[in-house]
């Protein structure tokens, strides 16, 4: 019986590291590779012809979600899985849009991993359990939205609410927008939740949104 081929697509080595050992006592996969950018990943695909690229979302050069688009583009054969940090489900839709054939949070466990190469590996889709809610929230969430008629509520927001909102709507985790504005984490958690509050939305998604909508970038 033939192993499933991976390929690991990561920018942080001590990641890539950590999936091998996790893998390594699986007798139907085989680690075939690595790539710590989205450019190489795409270049590795065309070499070693993996069955499953375990694909980061941030990477230098490119991302994740566009070195899967062309990876389905070139090589559609491949299956693309999705192990990702952050809970943005912005980021989900659009690398499920971009081909991939499914996605999990990086502090998923053991088993969950080798279900999710598995199911991808034989041409299925997987959502990880808690990215599946995030996504579903998100859905009801816009179809809340569409069924509404009251008109939009404008809302001032001071500058540095404008700057965590922006820093939010590209993806970056707590700690780094924290970093960037010269705050503590816990601070940018307050912002967020009064980000929250104020412009009426449940979850990061609808940060995300009302950004994108409002033209915050």
């Amino acid at each position: 019986m033939e192993k499933i081929k991976v390929l690991i697509a990561d920018d942080h080595l001590l990641v890539r590291t950590g999936i091998i050992g996790l893998l390594k006592d699986v007798t139907e996969i085989k680690v075939v590779g690595e790539a710590d950018c989205g450019k190489a990943t795409v270049e590795k695909c065309k070499e070693i012809c993996p069955h499953v690229v375990l694909m980061d979302i941030s990477m230098p050069d490119i991302s994740g979600i566009e070195a899967t688009k062309l990876i389905k583009a070139y090589y559609p054969d491949i299956n693309v899985l999705i192990l990702t940090m952050h809970e943005n489900e912005e980021y989900y839709f659009n690398s499920l849009k971009q081909g991939a054939s499914g996605i999990l949070l990086k502090n998923t466990g053991k088993d969950e991993l080798v279900n999710a190469i598995r199911a991808v590996a034989n041409g299925k889709r997987y959502i990880g359990s808690s990215i599946s809610e995030l996504m579903v929230d998100t859905l009801m969430s816009k179809f809340e939205e569409e069924i509404t008629d009251k008109p939009k509520k404008q809302v001032v927001l001071t500058k540095r609410e404008k700057d965590v909102l922006i820093y939010t709507a590209k993806g970056l985790p707590n700690p780094e927008i924290a970093e960037k504005l010269n705050l503590s984490v816990r601070t940018v958690e307050t912002y967020k939740s009064n980000l929250l509050q104020k412009l009426n939305v449940k979850n990061v998604a609808g940060l995300v949104r009302y950004a994108l909508d409002n033209g915050y970038k």
